[in-house]
């Protein structure tokens, strides 16, 4: 298993930067919109449980990438409102780069700011030809996705920030 851990300060208060990450629609913007890293694709999010929000909400990514077909399902398995979040992959994923995945998010108070530090820890797939291309670019995609959720975040917080992509 590889983990990959990036933060970032952000200048707004833990509970409206906590209640912008949950938000799986604004963290997981970057997997909806054609983009290289997505080779132009982009993927769908449907939530499959009663709450958007909290322990035990579901959701499911789906569409397809390079040809390939992409779906699975993610749950928060942990969720202590305006600090903490994990979520994770649950069944069969069907991915090209990560067999599994679990994501965690920590907000802590930085002085006047946030300090927003998110973490994904994976598995490759057991696919010898999947296995390879996660060899090259699963790390390069893990590096992609967490700067994307925490400079995203920045500058919904910060429109004139010089947070990159």
């Amino acid at each position: 298993m590889k983990t990959f851990t990036k933060s970032i300060l952000i200048n707004s208060t833990p509970e409206k930067v906590f209640a912008y990450m949950d938000n799986l629609g604004n963290t997981g913007m970057h997997m909806m919109e054609s983009s290289a890293m997505m080779m132009g694709s982009k993927l769908q999010l449907k939530q499959l449980s009663e709450n958007a929000t909290g322990p035990n909400s579901k959701f499911r990514w789906f569409g397809k990438m390079m040809g390939f077909k992409m779906d699975f399902t993610v749950v928060v398995t942990k969720w202590i409102k305006d600090k903490e979040k994990i979520w994770e992959t649950v069944g069969e994923a069907k991915t090209i780069i990560l067999k599994w995945y679990r994501m965690q998010l920590t907000i802590s108070p930085a002085g006047q700011s946030t300090k927003a530090e998110l973490s994904i820890a994976y598995t490759k797939p057991g696919n010898i030809f999947f296995r390879f291309i996660a060899n090259i670019l699963a790390p390069w995609y893990a590096n992609w996705c967490l700067t994307n959720m925490l400079n995203d975040t920045k500058k919904s917080f910060e429109p004139d920030s010089t947070a990159k992509k």
